[in-house]
């Protein structure tokens, strides 16, 4: 009889190991991490914009409409927070991606003010900023890249068979929103001169 149970323990902890629960964990887990990749990105390019908007402000005194614009979008940005069960909330996600919508759109109209004025693109100081915050829009690319990776990684993990069973009778977690694109994203910018 005892060997009977530990027999049939044995079988019960091979079966689990299959189940997927470890890897559900691992892929929800590799979202969190994705997400504050996310975040610090944005948190970074936050903390460049008062450098920048300093900068264009010596040299651009009469576009305060566009730096005021950059300012406040910068402001709302750092009002917006998604915490980790908020990645479940369309609303939310596109909520928090209208605020860094606008902040691009702000930045983009701050960029064409530098193109306008050759004496701030002249400027040193502002051409290492505008590196850096280039350099700031890429690596939040990248990592909302990896985000929806994740995201992707995580979603297919809970739907698929066998880890669908595990997660409906034991996690119950639910599907985690990707990044979208704006409104109109596909559309390319039109550049006139």
């Amino acid at each position: 009889m005892r060997h009977l149970t530990f027999l049939l323990l044995g079988l019960l902890l091979f079966s689990l190991s299959g189940c997927g629960y470890n890897q559900i964990q691992k892929n929800e887990e590799a979202v969190f991490r994705s997400w504050a990749d996310v975040e610090a990105t944005y948190q970074r390019r936050a903390d460049l914009i008062p450098n920048l908007v300093e900068t264009v402000k010596a040299y651009a005194a009469h576009e305060q409409e566009t730096l005021k614009a950059v300012t406040d979008a910068r402001s709302r940005v750092g009002q917006m927070t998604l915490s980790a069960e908020d990645l479940n909330d369309p609303a939310k996600m596109q909520q928090f991606q209208a605020a860094q919508g606008n902040m691009s759109g702000a930045l983009s109209r701050l960029l064409l003010v530098a193109e306008n004025y050759p004496d701030l693109k002249a400027s040193q100081n502002f051409r290492d900023l505008q590196h850096q915050l280039e350099g700031t829009e890429n690596r939040i690319n990248v990592a909302r890249q990896r985000y929806n990776q994740a995201v992707q990684t995580f979603n297919s993990s809970i739907r698929t068979f066998p880890n669908n069973l595990t997660n409906n009778f034991l996690l119950k977690l639910d599907r985690k929103e990707p990044f979208k694109a704006d409104a109109g994203a596909a559309t390319a910018p039109k550049v006139s001169f």
